[in-house]
């Protein structure tokens, strides 16, 4: 895997590129020069734990023909100063799913991904605490 970062400005935006060659803006929080102009990059973690595991839980769904007609995530994350670091002590993903879908099949693919499958959530694991919800609408 490689990323590329060009720099934008004469402060912190950035702009990454990644294998499918999209451009993804990155900037620091306004307190110490920023302009967001982009996500900050604890946020990009975030978002990557959310793609991640939607990828996964639409994989697991999808092979059980489980119709889903919408998705939505929304994930709340505390962080706390560990020596010089402020990391991410607990996050709490909600998953809002659309369809005729099977509600223990939704459960287990959510279980699934954030304890067998995402690759993020493996490596978020060493410092948070991750909890799930979900609802069917």
């Amino acid at each position: 895997m490689e990323i590329n970062l060009t720099r934008v400005d004469q402060d912190y935006h950035f702009q990454a590129r990644g294998a499918a060659n999209v451009a993804i803006n990155i900037d620091a929080n306004p307190e110490i020069g920023g302009h967001n102009e982009g996500a900050r990059p604890m946020e990009l973690m975030l978002m990557g734990l959310g793609g991640c595991s939607a990828i996964d839980i639409i994989s697991i769904l999808k092979k059980q023909r489980q119709p889903i007609e919408s998705f939505d995530i929304n994930i709340k994350a505390e962080r706390q100063k560990v020596e010089e670091f402020n990391l991410f002590s607990n996050i709490h993903i909600h998953f809002v799913l659309g369809g005729a879908l099977d509600e223990e099949k939704v459960r287990k693919a959510i279980v699934l991904s954030l304890e067998k499958y995402c690759s993020v959530a493996a490596i978020l694991y060493k410092t948070a605490t991750i909890t799930h919800s979900f609802e069917l609408v």
